[in-house]
């Protein structure tokens, strides 16, 4: 047979399995011409966490440093959420919705609502009061990646939270030196994929009375104090985590000692777009009540 007949035939079949291989696959994707989709939720699941009470991503009361939603470099994504806590003596409820842009920035806002109950009438406040505190937060990422890079580097982030609590009056007679105030604060996460475990360590500086719930400042400082945070949580498969924060406070009233917050939680992540969270808390000394220990339920929608 001649060469160039040979080398024809040659091309011919290679050809063929081309043809071949692509029908064996009808799930293969098929190039699609123009610009990328503004959302399209690239990042794994369950490595945006969900909405922190104050509104940021990370758990359920520590901010971590990932960004909200689910979006890459090249797109956006963003989460709402509904949480409400109910301890021995009295409810939180909080909720919001945050956005993250290009996985770098993040904007937050988030609304709580803490209902003092019959407690709030022991206290000469009245029954059934509740105190209002709403919070905006920016957060950047400014470094590493979750997933990605080196085991021994994380992803950093930085965050400011702006804060007003709509009950001046309240908080003040209780002994803060005011109703707003701004938390600043530096967060470290990694997801370690051979273990399957997520740790984060925050660093916040702050002058916040439970949060901000019991006002700003007060008798024993009016400056800013330090607050060490952390979180742990462990993913047995791609749709659940299992994991225990604590937070720190800063002592400011002379009528009540703030306690560290700490919570022992599972999220459930159905898919990227649904994900529940149930956790344990023991918030300690809450106003002059002590032993508050409770449940969160959480539950977010996102992109």
């Amino acid at each position: 047979m001649p060469l160039c007949a040979l080398s024809r035939l040659t091309v011919l079949a290679a050809a063929c399995l081309l043809v071949a291989a692509g029908q064996a696959d009808p799930d293969a994707p098929v190039p699609r011409p123009g610009p990328a989709p503004l959302a399209d939720s690239a990042r794994l699941r369950g490595t945006a966490g969900v909405a922190a009470i104050e509104g940021s991503s990370g758990g359920g009361i520590v901010p971590w440093a990932t960004i909200a939603g689910y979006g890459s470099e090249d797109a956006v994504g963003g989460t709402a959420h509904v949480t409400v806590i109910r301890l021995s003596d009295f409810k939180l409820a909080a909720a919001g919705a945050n956005i993250g842009l290009f996985n770098r920035i993040e904007v937050s806002y988030a609304r709580q609502v803490l209902d003092t109950g019959r407690t709030g009438q022991g206290l000469g406040l009245g029954r059934g009061l509740t105190l209002r505190l709403d919070t905006v937060g920016l957060k950047v990422r400014v470094l590493g990646d979750v997933v990605y890079g080196p085991v021994l580097v994380p992803q950093i982030a930085i965050g400011v939270q702006f804060k007003q609590n709509a009950r001046r009056s309240i908080v003040t007679a209780l002994g803060a030196r005011g109703a707003t105030g701004v938390d600043v604060y530096a967060a470290a996460t990694k997801l370690l994929l051979n273990h399957s475990v997520l740790v984060n360590a925050t660093v916040r500086l702050t002058r916040a009375n439970q949060a901000g719930l019991l006002g700003f400042g007060g008798p024993e400082s009016n400056g800013y104090r330090p607050a060490f945070e952390a979180s742990i949580a462990w993913l047995p498969s791609r749709n659940l985590a299992i994991g225990a924060e604590v937070r720190t406070q800063p002592s400011m009233l002379h009528s009540t000692r703030s306690s560290p917050w700490v919570d022992a939680f599972i999220a459930w992540f159905p898919t990227k777009n649904v994900s529940a969270t149930l956790a344990y808390l023991q918030f300690g000394t809450v106003g002059t009540r002590d032993h508050q220990s409770g449940v969160q339920i959480s539950a977010q929608m996102g992109f």
